[in-house]
C-alpha cells in the first residue's frame, strides 16, 4: 500500500485562521446579544429569532465549509514532459496497455482499473503482463519508473 507524505503543517497561518474564526465567532455572538435585547424579542415570535440564528449559522458554516475545500484544492505540479510517441510505437504499447500505464501510475489497484475501464479483473491482469514483458520488468513500480525513464508517462 502506497503511504502518502505528510503535509506540515504552517503553525503561524493556522494560529492566524483560528483567531480570525474565533473573532468572527465572538462578534456575531455579541451581535446576536445586542438584537436579543434590543429588538427580536420585544418585537418579533420566538421562531423567527431562532430562523434568523439558524440563517446566520448556516451562511458562517457555508463560508468556513468553502475556505476548507478551497485551501484543499492545491493542483499537483507537474512537469511538462514531452511524451515520446515514438518509444511508445517501438516497444508496440497499445492503446489499452497505455490507459492501464497511466492508471497505475495514478495508483490505481486492479480492481480500480477494471471498474474505470469497464473490463474485467482478468483482462486487467492480461494487459498488465503484456506491458511488463513489453517494458522488461515484473513489477507495477518497476514499470512506472521505466516508463519515466523514458519519458512515455509524467
Amino acid at each position: 500500500m502506497k503511504s502518502k507524505p505528510k503535509k506540515k503543517i504552517n503553525h503561524n497561518s493556522f494560529l492566524l485562521n483560528v483567531i480570525l474564526y474565533g473573532i468572527i465567532l465572538a462578534a456575531l455572538v455579541f451581535i446576536l446579544k445586542y438584537i436579543e435585547y434590543r429588538y427580536i424579542v420585544r418585537q418579533l415570535r420566538m421562531e423567527v429569532y431562532i430562523a434568523v440564528i439558524a440563517s446566520l449559522f448556516t451562511l458562517l458554516g457555508i463560508w468556513v465549509g468553502l475556505k476548507l475545500i478551497n485551501r484543499k484544492k492545491n493542483p499537483e505540479v507537474s512537469p511538462n514532459i514531452e511524451i515520446n510517441q515514438t518509444k511508445i510505437k517501438e516497444l508496440n504499447i497499445s492503446k489499452r496497455e497505455y490507459e492501464l500505464l497511466d492508471l497505475i501510475s495514478k495508483g490505481f489497484s486492479n480492481q480500480e482499473i477494471a471498474d474505470k475501464l469497464f473490463i474485467s479483473i482478468p483482462t486487467v491482469k492480461t494487459h498488465l503482463s503484456n506491458l511488463f514483458s513489453k517494458l522488461n520488468v515484473q513489477r507495477r513500480t518497476q514499470a512506472i519508473h521505466k516508463a519515466k525513464e523514458l519519458k512515455i508517462i509524467n
